[in-house]
């Protein structure tokens, strides 16, 4: 298992339309990041504009966002929050990461 912590921005003002929308997240959805073997997925809204996510990857990261690039549900909420968010990776496609330093179990 593969703990990812990763951050990206929101566009101004949108930060309670993005707070909704996970409000009202989609089961289909849900199933998907499951199926994809992701868990203890959760995000911390940092100020008004940036968030950082932590997700636990079974067997690892690359995995399993592998397993939902194509994802029905995915694709349709990606596309969704085009509108909100201005960006999750970098121009090569990697999303924007952190670096583990220590972790206590």
């Amino acid at each position: 298992m593969q703990r990812q912590c990763f951050s990206f921005q929101i566009r101004p003002g949108t930060l309670a339309e993005y707070q909704k929308r996970h409000d009202e997240i989609w089961p289909e959805l849900v199933a998907e990041l499951k199926e994809a073997g992701l868990s203890n997925y959760t995000l911390f809204r940092y100020d008004d504009e940036h968030v950082i996510g932590y997700v636990e990857c079974e067997p690892d990261a690359a995995t399993c966002f592998g397993r939902l690039a194509h994802a029905d549900a995915n694709t349709r909420w990606s596309k969704w929050f085009e509108d909100i968010i201005i960006s999750l990776t970098d121009d090569d496609g990697n999303m924007h990461s952190m670096q583990e330093l220590w972790h206590l179990s």
